[in-house]
């Protein structure tokens, strides 16, 4: 099979252990974050009770995004997750600009345990956010640190009591009582047409994040067979989840008490103390440290592999006892330490990578077409082959939904943050033309 690297290289060594199970629980995890607790007050300033049909556009263009990465983790195994379809798909200097707006993109996860901090501290009535904060960050990655097995075990049972948590919220809400009103004109689509699309963008945040399991190919035992099965339930799953929420959400109280507000606010009117409290940590809390730990997981994989290919040291790599990339995982820990330590903005390096990430994800949707002539033998046994045709419609529609949410987050950032998205988009092909002289990519897929 041409250009594979099944030789040599950290990602060759990775423990394949993840069944099913354990990738539902990453996924999961992963897109059940802080969106949820905190964009529903947002989006019903836009549309008011329109906001379960908001979900549903969130997940249409969710699904048209990131279809492409279903037929790729489909058909092989990528080793090196979403570096690897770039390197597959665009070449050599598309890979190495990938890599560094990848690893730009994960620098903020110290935003994930301050803001864990930020919610478990008041329910505490005591304590430092920035010392909870680097509690929780430590902990979450001593716990990557010692196997992705541990890491599985973990977030199944955080994603349980996550589950449970908002599931409470739903059966107390509908014991409460949904306003009879609910669909009345002054409180149904209050933002028209513009402001339902509006807050379907806005809500892509919500419901995305199950693409990120694709970073998990090279651990997953039969990664062609449950990684599509994994982004495609998980994101459908967690998607009706949100909507019945949503219901709740904006149906419970008078909408001039909700809209704007988080959904604590909800959660503290329907919900007896004790199940509040319950909520406030396995909901709130959880949401945020399932992704926390989902990130530990499958952020430094593609690093892994953009190392193997020269883009980076090949020492970054280097995997501990555990079979875990254990210099990456410090360095990640090291600057999330940092981050709260001195107070450096994590909202500007959330968002610096935001368009460019963004653009990353068009431009992979572009040359999704380039799938049969890059792997014509894997591509012909694929059970996700479909005609040249069906394959352009699938890869215009991801390019146009990748365009809509490069639009509304690019409407929702300051100049100074367009400014630095452009300047990393830059810097990522200046560096991808000057170390490509002293790179050698191997695309790192295998058949199955």
């Amino acid at each position: 099979m041409a250009q594979t690297n099944n030789s040599g290289g950290s990602t060759t060594q990775l423990k394949r252990v993840l069944g099913f199970g354990d990738l539902m629980g990453a996924a999961v995890g992963q897109i059940i974050g802080a969106g949820i607790m905190t964009l529903l007050g947002s989006t019903m300033l836009r549309t008011g009770r329109s906001l379960p049909l908001a979900f549903l556009i969130a997940f249409v263009i969710i699904c048209c995004q990131y279809l492409p990465l279903v037929f790729i983790g489909g058909t092989v195994r990528v080793r090196g997750g979403s570096y690897t379809t770039a390197a597959m798909l665009a070449g050599k200097n598309f890979a190495g600009a990938y890599s560094i707006i990848y690893l730009f993109s994960n620098l903020s996860i110290s935003m994930y345990a301050l803001s864990f901090a930020e919610y478990l501290i008041p329910l505490m009535g005591f304590g430092n956010v920035q010392v909870v904060a680097l509690i929780i960050l430590t902990l979450f990655f001593l716990l990557n640190c010692f196997g992705i097995d541990k890491f599985a075990i973990t977030q199944n049972i955080i994603v349980v009591l996550l589950v449970v948590a908002l599931g409470l919220l739903v059966v107390f809400g509908f014991k409460h009582g949904i306003d009879p009103n609910y669909f009345a004109e002054e409180t149904w689509m209050t933002g028209g047409v513009l402001g339902l699309f509006q807050a379907g963008g806005l809500l892509t945040f919500a419901v995305g994040g199950g693409n990120e399991i694709i970073n998990l190919s090279a651990e997953a035992k039969n990664p062609t067979k449950d990684i599509p099965k994994v982004m495609i339930i998980s994101t459908l799953i967690v998607s009706a989840l949100y909507g019945v929420i949503a219901f709740v959400a904006a149906g419970v109280l008078p909408l001039d008490q909700v809209a704007g507000k988080n959904l604590s606010v909800v959660a503290q009117e329907v919900l007896p103390y004790g199940f509040y409290v319950f909520f406030v940590i396995c909901g709130a809390g959880f949401a945020l440290i399932s992704t926390l730990n989902a990130k530990f997981a499958w952020a430094p994989k593609p690093t892994m592999q953009a190392c193997d290919d020269g883009w980076f040291p090949a020492g970054l790599a280097k995997l501990s006892r555990w079979n875990t990339p254990i210099v990456i995982l410090t360095i990640l820990y090291a600057i999330a330490v940092i981050c709260i330590v001195t107070g450096l903005s994590i909202d500007i390096i959330g968002n610096m990578c935001q368009i460019a990430n963004g653009f990353m994800n068009l431009m992979i949707n572009w040359y999704l077409c380039r799938l049969p002539e890059v792997i014509p033998e894997e591509w012909n046994s694929s059970k996700f082959k479909v005609s040249n045709t069906t394959l352009r419609i699938i890869a215009m529609l991801g390019v146009l939904a990748s365009a809509l949410n490069i639009f509304l987050n690019a409407s929702d950032l300051s100049p100074v943050l367009l400014a630095l998205n452009a300047i990393v988009v830059i810097g990522a092909f200046v560096f991808a033309a000057v170390r490509g002289k002293h790179a050698k990519v191997v695309v790192s897929y295998e058949k199955l």
